[in-house]
């Protein structure tokens, strides 16, 4: 394929896409195949000789498309919800042509510079401390990772560097496997599991902090100072917390403004998570949710769920990002340059996992620009107002009853059933609408079981009830996307316990 050809095929494929999404709607969101579906379709090595270009648009109505889960169509109801705007498509179109791999500014001075400045933007919309910011006289900055998972993992990383440090410069005899065994983290046990995952690839234990629907699954501070306590009389050395605002099940927000402070008087690193919830920030009206970010040292939040960047793209800040670099920079000679010791650059690749990255930063400066602060700010609003009217209807309707408080564009609501429980396979359609569990009683597997064969039996009044609030969803706002929240499918347990009286609560995220 030469240019000329290039630019012939590149116009085609733009309007595969435009008419592709202007027409997601017609499409069955769930794909109906079985696994293993797809190597039947193609040769089982790839071709000695080349295929026309004809050949291979062709293949992906017949091999792709089938075993699609249409994430933009306006009957997708699972998961987290995903960024996507046309700035931002076209914006990765020029980062793939370009094509560097950013890990140093001489690899691609643009790609660091324009990365620094657009995570000061996003900083300065959310209107963090000048700490996180890189351009002031802090200490700190941002720096784009791929996921909240890899964030998290950063964090706690960045954390566990520095409390080896710290120990060994008061005790320089002490073996640093007698530290690291005795390190103990700590989370919400309403936070997302991929931060229990981080604690097992640093390997260090993690301790979930008991939340109480009184509290609106919120962590105490009193809660966590009586487990730090604890844990320091039983030798152990607590160092990393993660707090999380906007949670999984409920979209629950940790009381930071007390957590903080204690972190920060026991020398504990303190990172926040909010995935989901941290791009309602730039609106003023959610700003208090990040009250108490200035006693955090880290804090992430993804905008590829949120703010019409594309995945992939989880934005974070730093206080002191020689924390960062202390953890994980490697100067090898072939990665060295002029300009790495003068102060005035940033090298990345000392600031996450990979060496290598893509230019993500030439997506939010398409979108930030084309789109600008106020029409970022009516696109949560909208979303936010979608919930509340959603919320109505459910609250109208009484078989229905509201599970959680509704802050953003989350509602967790319920069936009133005797049984107590949905089950896993309420379907509308091929799409799937999802059980959450908040906390409650303890249920035993076999009152489960026997209760999903109910569901699965389809008691009058029941399943009918279900479907009056699919209708309500797509009348609300029937061209546009209403996914559960949250980063999971299927049947959620928190802590070990089940929903309480009522059924299980379905999760509806309006995007």
């Amino acid at each position: 394929m030469d240019a000329a050809e290039f630019r012939r095929r590149g116009k085609e494929m733009v309007d595969l896409i435009a008419d592709y999404l202007e027409n997601i709607e017609q499409r069955p969101v769930y794909p109906d195949v079985e696994p293993g579906y797809l190597r039947s379709l193609i040769p089982e090595e790839a071709p000695e000789e080349p295929d026309t270009y004809e050949d291979v648009v062709k293949d992906i109505e017949r091999v792709i498309m089938p075993g699609v889960t249409h994430w933009h169509s306006p009957y997708f109801y699972a998961y987290f919800p995903t960024a996507n705007s046309f700035p931002a498509m076209l914006a990765d179109m020029l980062s793939g042509a370009i094509g560097c791999i950013g890990f140093s500014w001489a690899a691609s001075p643009a790609c660091t510079e324009l990365e620094t400045v657009m995570m000061d933007w996003l900083g300065k919309m959310l209107k963090l401390p000048e700490d996180f910011i890189a351009g002031t006289h802090g200490q700190g900055g941002g720096v784009i990772q791929g996921t909240a998972s890899e964030a998290t993992l950063v964090a706690l990383l960045a954390a566990r560097s520095r409390a080896v440090r710290m120990i060994l410069a008061s005790d320089p005899q002490r073996p640093e496997t007698g530290i690291t065994s005795k390190l103990v983290a700590y989370s919400s046990d309403q936070a997302h599991c991929s931060v229990e995952r981080a604690g097992m690839i640093a390997g260090v234990r993690m301790k979930k902090i008991p939340t109480e629907q009184s509290d609106k699954y919120a962590v105490q501070g009193e809660t966590l100072r009586r487990m730090i306590q604890e844990d320091k009389a039983a030798g152990l050395i607590p160092f990393y917390f993660c707090a999380t605002l906007g949670t999984t099940p409920s979209c629950a927000f940790d009381h930071i403004t007390e957590l903080g402070p204690i972190c920060n008087a026991e020398k504990i690193w303190m990172h926040i998570d909010a995935a989901y919830a941290g791009s309602s920030f730039i609106c003023p009206e959610f700003r208090p949710l990040l009250n108490g970010i200035e006693f955090a040292d880290s804090f992430n939040f993804n905008p590829h769920k949120w703010l019409l960047v594309n995945f992939d793209c989880s934005t974070m800040w730093v206080r002191k990002r020689s924390d960062l670099i202390g953890a994980f920079k490697m100067d090898p000679l072939y990665l060295k340059h002029d300009h790495q010791e003068s102060g005035l650059v940033t090298d990345y690749r000392h600031w996450q996992i990979p060496l290598g990255r893509r230019f993500r930063s030439l997506k939010m400066w398409f979108v930030f620009r084309m789109y600008g602060l106020k029409g970022l700010q009516d696109y949560i609003r909208k979303h936010v107002e979608l919930a509340k009217e959603f919320e109505s209807l459910v609250r109208a309707d009484q078989r229905f009853e509201i599970s959680a408080d509704v802050v953003l564009g989350l509602v967790c609501f319920r069936l009133k059933s005797p049984m107590g429980y949905i089950g896993n396979r309420v379907l509308f359609g091929r799409q799937p609408i999802l059980p959450f569990l908040l906390k409650g009683l303890q249920r035993g597997e076999r009152d489960l079981a026997e209760e999903d064969q109910q569901w699965q039996e389809d008691p009058p009044g029941t399943m009918p009830a279900v479907w009056s609030v699919c209708a309500a969803l797509r009348c609300l706002r029937p061209h546009h996307r209403v996914t559960s929240h949250p980063r999971g499918l299927a049947t959620h347990h928190t802590a070990g316990r089940r929903g309480h009286a009522g059924a299980a609560p379905l999760t509806i995220h309006i995007d």
